[in-house]
């Protein structure tokens, strides 16, 4: 079974539709002076309510897997774990970021895995007034940078990253959410993003989807494909990077990792 065309519009019309909302929230709710963890938490749940609410109408007879349904995160006979389609998403990527209203890389995912692979998705990042997909294709990409640049998170750089940014004599680019750095390599902002150290399926479904339709390299950090719909829901590792790059990031993770 494959994604049809109105898998992927889906998922890029639901993306769109939670970034207007979640633009609109933060307006609002600064515009008040409302601190940053009434943000947060309505930015998740406002999100959360209206992503549901479009796969309800729109995709009823599939499952959904969201980091704000609890219910969904569970393993054991989960209804999901026994459906062809489920969709994966995350309605704010980058809660903390959403929570600065000066910052901009934060995302919302949408995603369809179809027996466990990803077969449609989207990524907005709404304060930048982008929307990637599965389809049409992102634009291509421009030539890559002399110095390989790795999106790390701002807060926390794994340790795998700073080796392989000495390794290939690359530089750091510190970010925000999941869906923030891998788009960075999509648009052609950095070539490599690698994370270790703890991840949600929901964290990178939708951000690979627009990676491989992109023509970027994706994939655990060992090389071995990404698989979704799992009864425990953790993903921790995580390779995106221009395809060119793979054979060398993927060599130099090996090394590192013995």
């Amino acid at each position: 079974m494959s994604a049809t065309e109105q898998d992927h519009e889906l998922a890029a019309q639901l993306a769109v539709a939670a970034a207007r909302l979640l633009l609109d929230v933060r307006t609002q709710l600064v515009a008040r002076g409302a601190p940053a963890e009434e943000l947060e938490a309505e930015g998740d749940r406002l999100a959360h309510e209206l992503l549901m609410a479009g796969l309800a109408q729109h995709a009823p007879h599939d499952a959904v897997l969201s980091e704000e349904q609890a219910g969904s995160r569970e393993g054991g006979d989960h209804p999901r774990l026994h459906a062809e389609r489920v969709w994966i998403v995350d309605p704010l990527d980058g809660t903390r970021e959403f929570g600065e209203p000066e910052r901009g890389d934060w995302a919302v995912h949408v995603a369809l895995a179809i027996d466990g692979d990803v077969a449609a998705g989207a990524v907005a990042l709404p304060a930048q007034h982008v929307v990637l997909g599965t389809r049409p294709a992102p634009p291509p990409l421009p030539p890559a940078a002399e110095r390989p640049r790795l999106v790390v998170s701002r807060s926390r750089p794994p340790v795998v990253a700073e080796q392989l940014a000495t390794h290939l004599d690359g530089e750091l680019v510190p970010m925000g959410s999941a869906g923030a750095k891998a788009m960075a390599v999509v648009l052609g902002g950095a070539e490599i993003y690698v994370h270790s150290g703890g991840q949600y399926e929901w964290d990178s479904a939708a951000p690979v989807a627009v990676a491989r339709a992109a023509g970027l390299h994706t994939s655990r950090i060992d090389g071995s494909p990404l698989r979704y719909n799992n009864p425990e829901p953790y993903l921790p590792d995580l390779l995106i990077c221009r395809a060119e790059l793979a054979e060398q990031v993927l060599s130099e993770l090996a090394s590192l990792a013995s």
